[in-house]
């Protein structure tokens, strides 16, 4: 009997949920079990803005260095966790079907971004929904907040029974309160035309040592990928990576496969979201290898527009 799938994770309840998700779907392809391996990351230990942290990179480090030691057989991120270069030794061997890419507002009393008073105070732990909050509602007070799902919506006014109840708001992926079937603390699903989410939002990343196909999950992580979900963030990473802008930047972006064509389109921001830039370009469809270059030339457009004036970029 071949040995079970070592699978590494981050311990938080979203992460576990995903790659349990993800571990029993290769397992079926690769006709075996597994096992899940939970790793501890920086991320996890460390206080603070993760923009100060070094940015969302924080929850990748540990989990690469159990895969690349052998202590598990394959690593699950959450893809816009992961940082842009590749880590040595180590590939994206598969990119699931992408969930909700959308972010959701989670607000007391059913309230809306519209409708939310001025003054009113909206958590997030993210430079790019912060910057794309100011610029659609500069009346709002938007303070920055860490913690998983549950801390988070416990700082909304009556979302959970024993919360601190200290915000009037906050704003969460859509994708990870449906995975954790909290969509009844969900008010409002925000409009990428209003706010763009980070490259990579909704999608996971399972990650592989380079050169392991031979123990029998090549194929099945091969059959697991899916292509269109794969160009799009191929895309939208791209547009990051020729920034060179960290997870952390207040730079949004999407990518949308309809027919044979991959629309994409991107925002860079101000961090008090008085300046905001938004470009989108289209091209066919043809894999990856285009996808990337489609993201560069967007990011290019952005470049010359003026980006590197108005965001924390190296670019």
């Amino acid at each position: 009997m071949s040995p079970g799938i070592r699978v590494g994770t981050r311990g938080s309840a979203l992460a576990l949920t995903q790659t349990t998700t993800v571990a029993e779907r290769v397992g079926e392809l690769a006709g075996r079990g597994y096992e899940l391996v939970r790793i501890r990351t920086e991320g996890d230990v460390l206080k603070g803005p993760l923009s100060q942290m070094g940015g969302t990179g924080v929850f990748v480090v540990a989990l690469r260095e159990a895969l690349l030691d052998g202590r598990c057989d394959l690593a699950v991120h959450s893809l816009k966790d992961l940082p842009t270069t590749p880590a040595p030794g180590l590939r994206v061997a598969a990119v699931p079907e992408r969930a909700d890419t959308r972010d959701a507002l989670c607000a007391r009393d059913g309230l809306t971004l519209a409708t939310l008073p001025d003054g009113a105070r909206v958590g997030t732990g993210s430079p790019r929904r912060a910057a794309q909050l100011r610029a659609a509602r500069p009346g709002l007070e938007v303070v920055d907040i860490r913690g998983n799902v549950d801390t988070r919506l416990g700082r909304v006014a009556g979302a959970v029974d024993g919360g601190v109840g200290d915000l009037d708001a906050v704003v969460l992926a859509a994708a990870g309160l449906h995975r954790l079937g909290r969509d009844a603390a969900i008010t409002e699903y925000i409009d990428p035309a209003v706010m763009l989410p980070a490259p990579g939002q909704g999608a996971l990343a399972v990650e592989f040592r380079t050169g392991d196909e031979e123990n029998g999950l090549g194929a099945a992580l091969a059959a697991y990928d899916h292509a269109e979900t794969r160009a799009a963030v191929t895309a939208e990473r791209a547009v990051l990576l020729r920034l060179e802008a960290g997870c952390s930047a207040p730079i949004g972006a999407l990518g949308l496969v309809q027919g044979g064509t991959l629309t994409l389109e991107a925002v860079v921001a101000s961090l008090d979201g008085r300046q905001l830039l938004r470009r989108s370009r289209s091209a066919a469809n043809e894999g990856p290898e285009a996808a990337a270059r489609l993201g560069v030339t967007l990011a290019e457009e952005l470049l010359e527009a003026g980006a590197a004036r108005i965001a924390p970029l190296s670019a």
